[in-house]
């Protein structure tokens, strides 16, 4: 049950070479509801679903706005993200205050990692039981990156994670080559296509359970920049109306075919 105490702290390897509480910390992010991230060549997107614990409860936010020009999606310990992200907020912050500019995306990212992997060295701490989607745009254009709780950073096209993320993220392998011309409704319809693979049979994305985080370039310009902001409540109304169409327009032409698709 203990794997011959190997797992009692986040130091010790086993004799196969794994560290059992960064395992442990991995199984609580495919636990947390799932969260989608892609972009384009001018759009950064992140869609999630939000759960309520109980029928008299809010729903638990997902999406945090990080800095104007970067937010990010959670899975996982919601508390252990409010401290990694107030750990980022802090990065942006001094970055701005000793430089006077956005901090880059993938300098950001790095630090956290940094931050999250030292846990891994230090006997008495743990690992961070979250996983991150950051989004973000900097001179270099839109970014996503997943973080990982064994500090492991890497850029995405796109990426899901959480639980039932595996169908999100087979959704996106198959359209992958249609992301990087999307403007930004239809890549935030795609993200929203992609979120609802995962659902079970009983359930619909609802503006109650659904949020979308947007940060890119405007069209009008490439200097003009489309601050990251997260859109709940009836701002995300229309994009799942339109997705929902879609799906009623697969329902009649394929019959019992839709059905299928969603057990899976």
């Amino acid at each position: 049950m203990f794997r011959n105490n190997y797992d009692n702290d986040s130091v010790t390897f086993s004799p196969q070479g794994r560290i059992f509480q960064v395992e442990y910390a991995a199984e609580a992010v495919k636990q947390g509801s799932v969260v989608v991230g892609l972009t384009s060549k001018t759009h950064a997107v992140l869609v999630a679903i939000k759960r309520n614990a109980e029928e008299l409860s809010s729903y638990q936010k997902k999406l945090f706005a990080v800095d104007e020009h970067v937010g990010l999606a959670i899975a996982g310990l919601t508390s252990d993200a409010r401290v990694l992200s107030n750990f980022m907020k802090n990065q942006c912050l001094s970055q701005r205050l000793t430089y006077d500019r956005a901090m880059p995306i993938e300098s950001l990212v790095s630090s956290i990692g940094d931050k999250a992997q030292i846990n891994t060295q230090q006997y008495g701490k743990r690992p961070y039981g979250v996983g991150l989607l950051i989004a973000g745009i900097d001179e270099t254009g839109p970014h996503l990156f997943e973080f990982q709780p064994s500090g492991m950073t890497q850029e995405m096209v796109a990426c899901a994670i959480g639980a039932r993320s595996q169908m999100a993220r087979t959704y996106l392998e198959k359209n992958a080559d249609k992301f990087p011309d999307c403007g930004r409704d239809e890549l935030i319809k795609h993200g929203l296509r992609a979120l609802k693979e995962t659902l079970v049979q009983d359930k619909e994305l609802t503006l109650e359970n659904t949020s979308v985080g947007v940060v890119g370039v405007k069209e009008a310009g490439k200097k003009n920049l489309d601050y990251f902001k997260v859109h709940d409540g009836p701002e995300v109304k229309e994009w799942i109306n339109s997705v929902a169409d879609d799906g009623d327009a697969g329902a009649e032409g394929e019959g019992e075919g839709e059905s299928m698709a969603v057990d899976e």
